[in-house]
């Protein structure tokens, strides 16, 4: 891929990775990333078990890394309070970052020796200076692996872990013109605390958050928050199903939310999904292998506009080595117009060809009219001649369109016919073979049944046989006595006759 034209014959839905020239910033995950005026800024992150604090910029007409020098901002004391200029942020891990004008908020992450209060950083891109933003109200506590979306001049932010490890589910809103602190109070049941998730904004409405983990288990699930009743909802959803995940990346482009990477500390997350945020319908649009960049924890997503093109820009993680990759992607465009009910190709062509077909007797009338008009008024204006008949020739050349896509969609529409017919076919061989099985397993069924009874029977006649077993010992045993005692009056016999006998003999002899 040549630097100066990455983005030409980009395939829609597929991750590419960027020829970037020069050296890379080091490999990180858990960090934060932006896109401003077609540059990628990466903030901080973790490598090793230490925190980075330096700000790396990737210049996407180029492909060239640098990195940014930030000086605190003048009139504001370091830490060791004798007000020198400042070099970097201090190394920072597991914040939360959003865009606001030319400026980058960053919100908490694992800080040494911060407070127990969350911080807010503010990087200004105009100045290269950074600074602690100084807020007020009801400031919430110090946390990591949270969620921060810009809503107009507000952040809302949910959940994630404290400095002692305990699982958050609050909900607490930064108002970046007052710089004052809100915690919200919502009805009926949160999600589960947790951190390492995504959340989004939809339709200035509703706040969506998905996935996490907690310390036993990682989430696929999706909560809904209204903003106008302030109720939390776990909706039903469309689509594919989506394996459980943490650490992974959101951003959103009109009514779709894209999500990369995550893992659950064994397996990344190959497939990146995208939900359509009107319909509730998730659709896995590519995957790549377990080991890849893209299937990694901590990873970051952004969104750059380049030449009124809109491209996902994905960077860094962790999935067994730590990441400094650059991958790319075209989203395909998508309708987002449609109603919230679902509606199927089929329908949605039959509508655009109703829409063509309604536009085609329109113009036919429209073309009647004017030649009456021009029949009438031909000799009184023939000055007018000239843009009538230019006018007739444009709607002909728009009906003549008009029939070409009405032709298109009549062909598009044979073909999903018979794409339905299709379906509807394998749907019936489908239900031959299901009718089948089951049928199958009616017949084993009983065979289990006949089988049951036979061994009942067995079962039965073996607690027979025991009994009768018993007997035969009991009969052995008597047999085996009444044998002694024979054997025993035998030798009493024997005795006896013998001494007789030598009575008589003695008597004899004598």
């Amino acid at each position: 891929m040549d630097v100066d034209s990455w983005r030409w014959g980009l395939a829609f839905d597929q991750w590419v990775e960027l020829p970037v020239a020069g050296s890379r910033p080091p490999a990180r995950y858990k960090h934060a990333a932006a896109v401003v005026d077609q540059k990628l800024y990466i903030v901080g992150g973790s490598r090793n078990g230490r925190y980075l604090s330096d700000v790396q910029v990737l210049d996407l007409s180029n492909l060239s890394w640098s990195s940014v020098k930030l000086q605190m901002n003048p009139g504001v004391e370091n830490s060791d309070g004798n007000g020198s200029l400042v070099e970097a942020l201090p190394p920072i891990a597991g914040h939360s970052m959003v865009k606001w004008d030319k400026k980058l908020i960053i919100l908490g992450g694992n800080l040494k020796g911060s407070s127990d209060r969350i911080l807010v950083h503010c990087i200004d891109l105009e100045t290269h200076t950074w600074s602690v933003m100084e807020t007020a109200g009801n400031i919430p506590i110090a946390r990591a692996g949270h969620s921060a979306t810009l809503f107009g001049s507000k952040i809302i932010m949910f959940g994630g872990e404290d400095s002692s490890r305990r699982l958050l589910n609050d909900i607490h809103v930064l108002d970046l013109e007052t710089l004052t602190w809100d915690e919200l109070e919502a009805k009926q049941s949160p999600p589960a605390p947790r951190f390492d998730h995504t959340a989004a904004m939809h339709a200035e409405h509703y706040l969506l958050v998905f996935g996490g983990c907690s310390r036993s288990a990682f989430f696929s699930d999706l909560h809904v928050l209204d903003f106008h009743t302030m109720e939390w909802s776990q909706p039903q959803l469309q689509g594919d199903l989506v394996t459980p995940r943490a650490g992974h990346a959101g951003i959103t482009i009109d009514e779709n939310w894209y999500i990369v990477g995550g893992g659950d500390n064994k397996n990344g997350c190959p497939e990146t999904i995208v939900l359509n945020m009107s319909k509730l319908s998730w659709l896995a649009l590519t995957s790549v292998k377990q080991r890849e960049p893209l299937a990694s924890e901590g990873i970051s997503i952004s969104s750059a506009t380049i030449d009124q093109e809109k491209y996902l820009v994905a960077f860094g993680g962790y999935n067994g080595k730590y990441n400094n990759e650059v991958f790319v992607m075209r989203p395909k465009p998508r309708d987002s117009l449609r109603p919230k009910i679902f509606q199927s190709p089929a329908a949605a062509a039959a509508a655009a060809s109703v829409t063509a077909a309604y536009a085609l007797a329109k113009t036919e009338k429209l073309d009647f009219s004017i030649i009456e008009d021009g029949v009438s008024n031909g000799r009184q204006e023939k000055h007018s001649q000239p843009n009538g008949a230019i006018e007739l020739e444009a709607i002909r050349e728009e009906k003549t369109k008009l029939e070409l896509t009405l032709s298109e969609v009549q062909g598009e529409n044979s073909k999903l016919k018979q794409e339905i017919d299709e379906v509807n076919s394998t749907h019936a061989e489908l239900s031959k073979e299901l009718q089948s099985v089951q049928g199958q397993l009616i017949a084993e069924r009983s065979r289990c049944f006949k089988l049951e009874a036979q061994i009942a029977e067995l079962q039965k006649m073996l607690e027979s046989m025991q009994s009768i077993e018993n007997e035969i010992q009991l009969l052995r045993e008597q047999k085996s006595a009444l044998e002694k005692h024979m054997e025993a009056a035998s030798s009493v016999q024997r005795q006896g006759s013998g001494g007789v006998w030598r009575w008589i003999a003695g008597g004899n002899s004598s």
